[in-house]
């Protein structure tokens, strides 16, 4: 049994108490960490979510494992019996990496102007830059390096990592959490063609993002050309994400990365964009819709569901030889139908 002194671990009783679930086994085995199975030590709390990793958990050298009600048995471990391993597991991890504490004030080499608000309560770091006009919830975070720009809001307990950039206008929501070199309210990619040359529209909308969105790394989401683009409550994006001017997220949608979503899209709540996943402008994504990895969405979808468009990779020449083929579909469709016709005469 683990050092109930040490202030890093934690009783298996106390994590049932506080996430829920049902304790099987001793409920004074302590855990510092949580781990997968393979790697798993004495001092780990696991999980299985899925039933083919069965053989792992024979063989794991954890403290104790999260498991489904289904495999309740399936180890003679200290164990936490509950309906998604998977998430449980999600909430435990939270307890072992808490947050960092806000250190309140003002880096003296920040630049903070006179007219913007800032709470007491608030953390503003080295070098970062707040903007006139712009207002501050209780407990926001400002990384090293970061611009708020003018009349920007941002609300309570919201998390700006280092050199994170809000453009002028632009609306953050509650405990929102923005990775660094994430960019919101860059002007949208918006021209029109003058003869031989490009003449720029001016995007005067901005970007309003919801409560508890993250938004990854390098991640992008441009201001809207009249209107905003709108990020709705509970929207996660990974990292190296486009988003167009005019764009519509909805709420607790999730995308993974390098998804490009082009300007005017709107997209249905509770929906999942696989990596590299494309989004053409101008469509309409209903609510519930899984978009597979790779997959160019180039019509609205009005129906949830699993949509795929995966061309599968192959050597060069292999791959040349298909894509012939697939050029010719029409014509061999052609002759298909003619043949038909000929055989009903």
């Amino acid at each position: 049994m683990s050092n109930r002194s040490d202030p890093t671990a934690l009783r298996l009783a106390d994590i049932v108490a506080r996430v829920g679930g049902e304790l099987v086994g001793d409920p004074d085995v302590t855990v510092r960490r949580v781990a997968p199975l393979h790697t798993a030590g004495p001092d780990d709390l696991t999980f299985l979510a899925q039933p083919k990793y069965r053989a792992q958990l024979r063989e794991t050298r954890a403290a104790a494992v999260v498991i489904g009600r289904a495999e309740r048995d399936a180890t003679r471990l200290p164990r936490i019996i509950c309906d998604d391993p998977y998430l449980y597991f999600a909430r435990v991890a939270q307890l072992f990496a808490p947050d960092d504490a806000v250190r309140p004030g003002v880096h003296p080499s920040a630049v903070v102007e006179a007219d913007a608000s800032v709470p007491a309560s608030a953390s503003i770091g080295p070098g970062a830059y707040v903007g006139t006009r712009a207002r501050l919830g209780e407990r926001v975070v400002v990384g090293p390096g970061c611009h708020v720009g003018a009349g920007v809001e941002l609300g309570d307990d919201s998390r700006l990592h280092a050199l994170v950039s809000i453009y002028a206008g632009c609306r953050i929501g509650r405990r929102a959490i923005l990775h660094s070199g994430a960019v919101v309210g860059a002007d949208g990619f918006g021209m029109a063609r003058d003869g031989e040359r490009w003449t720029k529209i001016p995007q005067v909308g901005g970007v309003v993002v919801g409560d508890d969105v993250e938004i990854g790394a390098n991640t992008t989401i441009d201001r809207g050309a009249l209107e905003d683009t709108v990020i709705e409550d509970g929207v996660k994006l990974d990292n190296q994400i486009q988003i167009g001017h005019n764009v519509r997220i909805g709420a607790h949608t999730a995308m993974a990365g390098c998804v490009g979503v082009a300007g005017s899209a709107r997209i249905g709540r509770h929906c999942t964009v696989g990596g590299a996943g494309m989004i053409l402008g101008h469509l309409e994504i209903a609510d519930r819709v899984q978009i597979s990895s790779c997959t160019t969405i180039s019509h609205s979808i009005h129906k949830p569901g699993t949509y795929t468009g995966l061309y599968p990779s192959s050597d060069n020449a292999s791959w040349a030889r298909y894509t012939a083929w697939v050029r010719h579909l029409d014509r061999l469709a052609d002759r298909v139908r003619s043949l038909e016709k000929e055989k009903k005469k």
